[in-house]
């Protein structure tokens, strides 16, 4: 005999969850129990807005899904900003929510709440477990669901007096499949592979935009095999999960950030999308009139992304990695003439682009450090090896265009929704993942005093990171837009703050760099601290295009 409980914590274990981000509430108390006795660790945070960042940042981590759990009313709803941005970006995450007893549901119990209709249009599954025989099936359900297609946020909500019920494990629904990898969805039909080929090798000027969806689909390996045979300018979407995993010459950054990029998109004559979410980002492509170019081919994983966006000229159904060497392989068979001349070109534009950059940076850095040292300052130090997480709007501007030092398959942003607040519960989370690796979250001073009480959970259960915090006193990229347009920032300017001081009070290393010389030698030291650390850096006002 178990507990409904016990079951669905035995169903996590056996799919590798390493841990789950949870806030404590009296609907949680079965799980916990169940949780007592696992090996599975729980890390507790002070807001559910945390554990769901916490579990939507460990999906993209590691491909698999991260977990969180949470009482019910409000707290349900709190969570629910993780759940959100886990569906603007594709994550795969479980929300799990302990309820009020299902005998008290809508008779007036406490937090009598039903968190299944508020959560079922941001999940691709969510369900009220009201029999325990079936908890492990919903398991199943959840995490196939979760993985597969375009991955993204799934639900279970379980009521206590469900997971607390008895059963017979001779009764329980038992799924024999334990698979926690997503399942590539194949091949692509041999007549798609020759057109798109065909388009290929007639392009003068194409471009290939590698999304989140070739990095579930594990396309690392694909994509080096591609730019090293084929040298097709690439670039990713910003905020996206990058594939990149060494500095390539055929790699250009990102297109897409608010802050601008080198005109590629504009001028390419045929666009290959690799998994990618057709938005804002691609606004070269979805403002355009013309449609006679470029030519666009889609792949992706999930058959309801070609109703999305704008209609390509070729969607092919399949694994973006198998498609990608599927195409490398029929181009080579048909004589692939490299594209030499557009690719120098393309990364001719990129590197004027960020020249421009640099110049903005050498005419800000005469008031004192800037946003541009900061980064330089940590594609220098950090060691190969890094976790890197980002969170904020104009520090992430500085980032994303200055990158190539540090390929986008070592580094996570906070995702195409915008998010700020998320990187503080990133940064714990990679720490749970990689207590071998450096783990670094660069942050704006508004973004990472969203959660900025996250600091003692890190503290107390020893999840040891170094956030590198750039103070400009204001929600920098706002006010920057806002300088722009309307001539004077708009209610965007923040006070001044000692956020070194801040980590001390909750049990962390603070530690300050008050110039641009004082950069390296303080994150050096905080990277040999056993302890979380703040490296706080108060910098000049200014993006990449002021």
């Amino acid at each position: 005999m178990m507990t409904a409980a016990e079951a669905l914590v035995r169903e996590l274990e056996q799919r590798g969850v390493p841990f789950i981000a949870t806030l404590n509430g009296h609907g949680l108390d079965p799980i916990y129990l169940a949780l007592s006795k696992s090996q599975i660790r729980i890390i507790d945070v002070r807001n559910e807005q945390a554990a769901s960042y916490m579990a939507e940042a460990a999906g993209r981590l590691s491909r698999n899904v991260g977990v969180c759990a949470v009482s019910g009313g409000v707290a349900h709803v709190n969570a629910l900003s993780g759940v959100l941005n886990a569906q603007f970006d594709g994550a795969p995450m479980l929300l799990l929510t302990g309820t009020a007893p299902l005998s008290g549901l809508g008779w007036g119990a406490f937090q009598d709440f039903d968190p299944v209709p508020p959560t079922t249009p941001l999940c691709k599954y969510a369900r009220l477990v009201t029999v325990p025989e079936r908890i492990a099936q919903f398991v199943h359900e959840a995490f196939q669901t979760a993985i597969n297609g375009r991955p993204g946020p799934v639900h279970l909500a379980i009521p206590m007096d469900i997971g607390a019920a008895v059963v017979d494990q001779g009764r329980l629904v038992v799924p024999p499949a334990k698979n926690t990898e997503a399942s590539a969805s194949g091949a692509a039909e041999p007549e798609q592979v020759r057109q798109a080929a065909a388009w290929l090798a007639e392009a003068e000027r194409p471009v290939l935009v590698a999304g989140s969806g070739l990095y579930y689909a594990y396309g690392e390996a694909a994509l080096r095999r591609f730019l090293d045979d084929l040298a097709v300018p690439t670039v990713m979407p910003i905020w996206d999960r990058g594939c990149v995993e060494e500095a390539h010459h055929a790699f250009l950054g990102m297109v897409g950030a608010l802050t601008g990029g080198p005109r590629l998109l504009a001028d390419a004559d045929l666009v290959l999308l690799l998994g990618v979410d057709v938005d804002y980002r691609l606004d070269e492509l979805v403002t355009r009139l013309d449609r006679s170019a470029p030519r666009i081919i889609r792949v992706h994983q999930d058959p309801l992304a070609f109703a999305q966006g704008l209609q390509a000229d070729l969607d092919i159904h399949g694994s973006p990695a198998t498609v990608l060497d599927q195409l490398r392989e029929e181009c080579q068979r048909r004589g692939w003439n490299r594209p030499e001349g557009w690719l120098a070109e393309a990364r001719s534009r990129y590197e004027t682009f960020r020249d421009r950059c640099r110049a903005t940076a050498q005419r800000l850095a005469r008031n004192g450090t800037t946003g541009y040292d900061v980064v330089e300052t940590l594609h220098e130090v950090l060691p190969p090896d890094s976790v890197l997480l980002v969170d904020g709007g104009n520090i992430g501007q500085w980032f994303h265009h200055m990158l190539p030092g540090r390929c986008p398959g070592y580094w996570l942003s906070c995702g195409r929704s915008g998010v700020v607040g998320w990187g503080l519960p990133a940064a714990l989370a990679a720490a749970a993942l990689h207590p071998d690796r450096p783990v670094v979250l660069l942050s704006g001073d508004g973004a990472f005093t969203f959660t900025v009480a996250e600091l003692e959970c890190a503290a107390r259960q020893n999840l040891r990171f170094v956030a590198v915090v750039a103070d400009d006193q204001r929600w920098g990229i706002t006010a920057s837009s806002q300088q722009r347009r309307h001539g004077k920032p708009l209610y965007s300017l923040l006070g001044p703050t000692r956020l070194d001081r801040v980590a001390e009070g909750f049990g962390c290393v603070g530690l300050r760099a008050e110039n641009r010389s004082e950069l390296a030698p303080r994150l050096l030291e905080a990277l040999r601290m056993d302890l979380p650390v703040v490296l706080h850096v108060p910098i000049v006002p200014g993006g990449p295009q002021d």
